[in-house]
């Protein structure tokens, strides 16, 4: 039964006051980004006279050396974090969902609990720790704390992958003398292909967003990732604001992540929606 004309009347409105409300803040940063510092603080959504200027200074100018580091530094660490979750991800997910042992529930409601746990309660611990034995200041310093917010959310949407690939297939391939492993491997693997891309690509965007850890565990730009890096741009001079130059920033590192969407959206719907169905 199809919708009737009032019925796609009132989700046509929904869907724009929808993205009217999520892509708002998104438009104010952008134009924000194109304005002159005279006109930061006019009250005018968009800037009377358009200029790069802000985008010149993070890119080529003052900002320079600390944005691009910073750059370099969020696309390093987020890549290795999304590769490293990705792969224990897949290893684990298919563990719970294929193999009968004791405390499977329990490994999902402690990924679950660690998920929702705040960030923000570890920091001061884990700083303590990362200073002792050296990690304060560097990748790896962030690379591992990021597995804990990666790594709960990639189990959870891998294992309900998992559980919608038929075991058969994994039987057929053990008969015609495949080991668990190369079943696992060559049968099971490309088929759940779908799902494990969906999930880096989310690993991905919490890695690439995170700001807690980033600015609780760095202190040179050493290993700062950019939203930590946003909080220390200054002004041209002590009498004027960064918010031109924030905004640009905001809006060269959120690039990737909307092209990336745009890129792969199919994919991911597959993939989200093909571990939610039961077969």
């Amino acid at each position: 039964m199809g919708l009737t004309t009032k019925q796609k009347v009132w989700w046509a409105v929904i869907t724009v006051v929808v993205l009217v409300y999520a892509l708002f803040p998104v438009a104010a940063i952008a134009a924000t980004s194109f304005k002159i510092p005279s006109e930061l603080d006019n009250g005018r959504f968009l800037p009377g006279t358009w200029s790069l200027i802000n985008y010149e200074q993070i890119l080529v100018g003052d900002a320079q050396s600390l944005f691009l580091s910073s750059l370099r530094n969020s696309i390093g660490i987020s890549l290795i974090a999304t590769a490293i979750a990705a792969v224990l991800a897949t290893l684990a997910a298919y563990a719970i969902a294929r193999l009968d042992f004791p405390g499977k529930r329990l490994i999902l409601t402690t990924a679950l609990a660690v998920s929702i746990f705040p960030v923000i309660s570890i920091v001061t611990p884990l700083f303590n720790l990362w200073r002792t034995i050296g990690l304060y200041d560097t990748w790896p310093g962030l690379i591992i704390p990021y597995l804990s917010l990666t790594l709960p959310i990639s189990i959870w949407i891998l294992t309900a992958f998992f559980r919608q690939i038929p075991w058969e297939l994994e039987q057929a391939a053990q008969v015609d003398g495949a080991t668990t492993w190369q079943a696992f491997r060559k049968a099971i693997v490309p088929l759940a292909a779908p799902g494990v891309f969906t999930t880096a690509l989310i690993a991905f965007f919490i890695a690439w967003n995170d700001f807690v850890y980033g600015i609780s565990l760095t202190s040179t730009e050493a290993a700062r990732p950019v939203p930590a890096a946003l909080a220390f741009f200054t002004g041209a001079s002590q009498f004027e604001e960064p918010t031109g130059s924030i905004s640009a920033a905001a809006v060269v590192v959120t690039i990737p992540v909307v092209v990336l969407v745009l890129l792969f959206q199919r994919q991911i719907v597959a993939g989200l929606t093909q571990g939610a169905v039961k077969g």
